[in-house]
């Protein structure tokens, strides 16, 4: 006569997982809790990146304390870190981190501030970062452009590299933009490239040079001659909203 096996608590066995589940918890929860490292979070929740020496002022400690705190987060994954040149500039892991602090502050009835950048207007509008679109106009496409599905994690394992979906590659196909000769030069394709005065990603690379050679060529854009500020013309902001769907 066949054996029924029933389901049972195991005292053991399901203490050991809610107790990692509590300390797991508890972990987070300590990491969060120290002022300092709250003030650094509470800092980064409205998506834009910021250096240790930054967060260090808005935390109120030394450049050496905030180092520790900020690998403290990095340890419990609230935060990650992104290397661009000599820079590390710090945000954090990803919108559930955010989804928890911004339910914390519900819980302790306090509002946030807004990230104010400091940037000249014209140039934060809209400039030129070596060779490719940056300011608010370069943030805005490279969102645009992910909106779209245009843009893809690449196969390099590189965290910040760019590869063009299907769609996006007939519509920079469209543009007039030579895909494969831009594949052959010896620079990275495409790549989030952190922008100085947003402190959110725009499209650095190949593509965002092909991108902007394009858009100088067809006026869509005007380039100062003594500075990297770019102005949109009213041709500019035609093509951009009939081609992109982007108010600019």
């Amino acid at each position: 006569m066949p054996v029924v096996e029933h389901e049972h608590f195991v005292y053991n066995q399901n203490m050991n997982v809610e107790e990692q589940v509590d300390v797991a918890v508890s972990r987070i929860a300590a990491a969060i809790g120290e002022p300092a490292r709250a003030r650094m979070l509470y800092w980064l929740v409205d998506g834009h990146a910021r250096t240790s020496t930054e967060l260090a002022m808005v935390a109120e400690v030394s450049p050496s304390t905030a180092s520790a705190h900020l690998n403290r987060l990095k340890t419990e994954h609230l935060v990650k870190v992104f290397i661009q040149g000599k820079h590390r500039y710090y945000s954090l892991e990803g919108p559930h981190v955010a989804g928890a602090l911004e339910g914390l502050s519900v819980l302790a009835g306090v509002s946030r501030g807004q990230f104010v950048p400091n940037t000249p207007s014209r140039l934060r509008a809209a400039r030129t970062c070596y060779d490719h679109t940056a300011g608010t106009l370069g943030v805005s496409l490279h969102d645009r452009f992910k909106a779209l599905g245009w843009l893809s994690a690449s196969s390099t394992g590189s965290a910040d590299a760019y590869d063009l979906t299907p769609d996006g590659t007939k519509a920079f196909a469209a543009l007039g933009m030579d895909l494969d000769a831009t594949r052959t030069l010896r620079r990275r394709f495409a790549y989030a490239c952190l922008d100085w005065s947003e402190r959110r990603p725009h499209i650095g690379g190949a593509l965002g040079a092909a991108l902007l050679q394009i858009a100088l060529k067809r006026k869509w854009v005007l380039q100062d001659l003594d500075s990297r500020a770019l102005s949109v013309t009213s041709l500019g902001r035609r093509e951009i909203l009939t081609r992109f769907g982007l108010h600019v």
